[in-house]
């Protein structure tokens, strides 16, 4: 399927991917009574942060994520990484990693989680995480 302007976009796997996402929040919400906020589990892995998530599952979880993207990679071929550069990428990371402390979570938990059970605090949040990426793209599309 080709949307006009997008000539690169796969909204089937888009969509698939969406559901995987769903998925496993309603999984681990079912099942553990944790909303799947990435930031809190990292922080909680890490120990930077108290929680009752056991220290191993915080782990299991946060070494989920990359090895899940190594299997789909093993089972559909290499990605083709487009990024600006590595020290941008470290830029944004720590500008994430400060944004997430400050909206107290990440867009996992606001974004997939909080907006999913109505929470206000997570639907500002998500407005202002959205907001800010659209400015993000229009200032790097400006200046590139």
């Amino acid at each position: 399927m080709m949307l006009p302007g997008f000539p690169h976009a796969e909204p089937l796997a888009g969509l698939a991917g969406g559901i995987l996402i769903g998925l496993a929040a309603a999984v681990m919400l079912l099942g553990s009574g944790r909303i799947a906020g990435v930031s809190g589990i990292f922080a909680r892995a890490t120990g930077v942060a108290s929680s009752s998530m056991p220290r191993l599952a915080a782990w299991a979880f946060v070494l989920g994520l990359p090895l899940g993207a190594l299997l789909v990679m093993a089972l559909n071929g290499p990605l083709e990484p487009r990024f600006l550069s590595l020290p941008w990428i470290a830029v944004a990371g720590l500008v994430v990693g400060v944004g997430t402390r400050l909206g107290s979570g990440c867009t996992s938990g606001h974004g997939v989680c909080g907006v999913s059970r109505l929470s206000p605090r997570s639907l500002v949040a998500t407005l202002t995480f959205m907001a800010t990426g659209i400015a993000t793209v229009a200032a790097i599309n400006a200046l590139t």
